[in-house]
């Protein structure tokens, strides 16, 4: 869910130049802000150090988020759909309904090449690294996090297509939410724990891909 789209009373520009440039100043403020809060910490930043960063007025930052908390949840609400949506577009590309799956070789096939899109994408982002630890550290400071329609997207988005798989007879699932946890759990997951953050190897992310989809057939594979 986007923060609304404040608009300027003042501004002569039409409404299409007008969004333009309130999309580039937001996603200044974004970036100025996740980067200040990793650095330094949400408690010791200061708004006019995001605006200074961000090459915008205090009065912007308060316009758009209304204070610090409402700002780390843009932050953290930002990536979520930039999550989301590098999901759907590995989906599009590698598991969609056209897709030439007609076997469990060509599923496993397609769920690597998903794995390794996602993964490369979330791994080799500082900005995705860098939001997790935000979250991390301040869910206390935003429990509505956990009912966030965004929370729960990326896992229902596997979810639909790990059903269609099980309703064409390549799956044997009986609750396809949890088998997307697994899928994660065996993949994204797991290689987000196990690598170095400083030392990402794509060969290495791939290897770890493609073993934990191996594993995720194996158990979930119709027989």
């Amino acid at each position: 869910m986007a923060a609304a789209t404040p608009q300027d009373p003042t501004s002569k520009s039409t409404s299409k130049t007008i969004r333009a440039g309130q999309a580039h100043k937001r996603s200044a403020i974004l970036a100025a802000a996740r980067d200040l809060f990793v650095l330094d910490g949400v408690e010791r930043t200061s708004m006019d150090a995001v605006a200074a960063r961000a090459s915008v007025s205090k009065r912007t930052v308060y316009d758009y988020y209304g204070d610090k908390r409402g700002l780390l949840l843009g932050v953290v609400v930002a990536a979520g759909e930039s999550l989301v949506e590098t999901l759907r577009q590995a989906i599009a590309d590698h598991l969609a309904d056209d897709a030439p799956i007609a076997d469990q070789a060509a599923l496993e096939r397609a769920l690597v090449g998903f794995a390794v899109q996602i993964g490369e994408t979330m791994l080799g982002s500082a900005d995705y690294g860098s939001t997790i630890k935000l979250i991390g550290d301040n869910r206390a400071i935003l429990p509505e996090l956990a009912h966030h329609p965004l929370n729960s997207a990326p896992e229902a988005a596997l979810a639909e297509r790990i059903a269609h798989f099980a309703d064409v007879g390549l799956l044997d699932v009986d609750d396809a939410f949890l088998a997307a946890d697994h899928f994660n759990a065996l993949t994204t997951l797991l290689a987000m724990n196990i690598r170095f953050p400083d030392q990402l190897s794509t060969d290495a992310t791939r290897r770890t891909m493609a073993d934990g989809v191996h594993a995720f057939m194996r158990a979930y594979g119709a027989r």
